[in-house]
């Protein structure tokens, strides 16, 4: 009994950490309502203790030093509760600033690592070999995610079928096509500097992606958009060109 109720307190702090930026955040934001409401309460009270006071001074109108000082404790629960509450939102946005830094720098390193290991396959088995390794890595992509299963997006930029190993997105095209919108992506990274994953999507007629904007090309830490093509066999046998990314798109691009 003892045990079980261990473990489930222990899943329990864990869960709570995890979340902790939402319960911050949903806290902060009910403490607001509920601070608002305190205040709406307590007008009624807080005008009559003005009356009275303005009925002891004998006159109409009292200072604002006076209305203060009269009405201020009547709203002391109302700001206890606002003072919590905004404190619980910065310290849900802290947390989450936090844990978006750690990931950031998190896929730096993944990121880092993942180009060493690709330069060292290269050197070690050479440039024939390693396209052979791709092939087969894009046809376990298309392997899992049939074709049958997946929307095919028509974007009237070809007739291929195609497959984006990076959004698992299967839509119709052509190689040229897609060479031209690398062409075109990195014309824009050598005038800007810098190109967002969306971009290059927008290039070649797909829709934007949530982390689209986030990811991209950049001259100071990936150079240019480069692309590799690998014909395969889709899962209803139809000839599908799958699109892979020599230099994978990185976090904070632009910096």
């Amino acid at each position: 009994m003892n045990n079980g109720l261990a473990k489930m307190f222990s899943s329990l702090r864990t869960s709570i950490r995890k979340h902790s930026p939402e319960i911050l955040t949903g806290i902060g934001i009910g403490g607001m309502i509920t601070s608002v409401i305190f205040a709406v309460r307590a007008t009624p009270k807080a005008l009559v203790l003005l009356e009275e006071k303005k009925k002891e001074a004998h006159t109409d109108k009292l200072k604002r030093t006076e209305v203060i000082k009269t009405a201020w404790k009547c709203y002391i629960p109302s700001i206890a509760i606002g003072a919590v509450s905004i404190g619980c939102i910065v310290g849900g946005s802290a947390v989450s600033t936090k844990r978006n830094a750690a990931l950031a720098a998190a896929y730096s390193i993944s990121e880092s690592a993942l180009k060493l290991y690709q330069e060292k396959v290269i050197e070690t088995i050479g440039e024939k070999e390693e396209q052979k390794v791709r092939d087969a890595i894009a046809k376990e992509h298309i392997d899992k995610h049939p074709v049958v299963s997946k929307e095919v997006i028509i974007t009237e930029k070809g007739n291929t079928l195609c497959y984006d190993t990076l959004s698992g997105r299967y839509f119709k095209s052509d190689i040229e096509t897609i060479r031209k919108a690398e062409i075109e992506i990195n014309r824009k990274i050598m005038n800007t500097m810098y190109v967002s994953l969306n971009e290059f999507y927008y290039e070649i007629g797909l829709t934007g992606t949530k982390i689209g904007d986030e990811l991209g090309w950049g001259m100071y830490n990936t150079g240019i958009l480069k692309l590799s093509f690998s014909s395969q066999l889709a899962s209803d046998d139809t000839p599908c060109l799958v699109l892979d990314y020599e230099k994978l798109p990185v976090y904070e691009y632009n910096k």
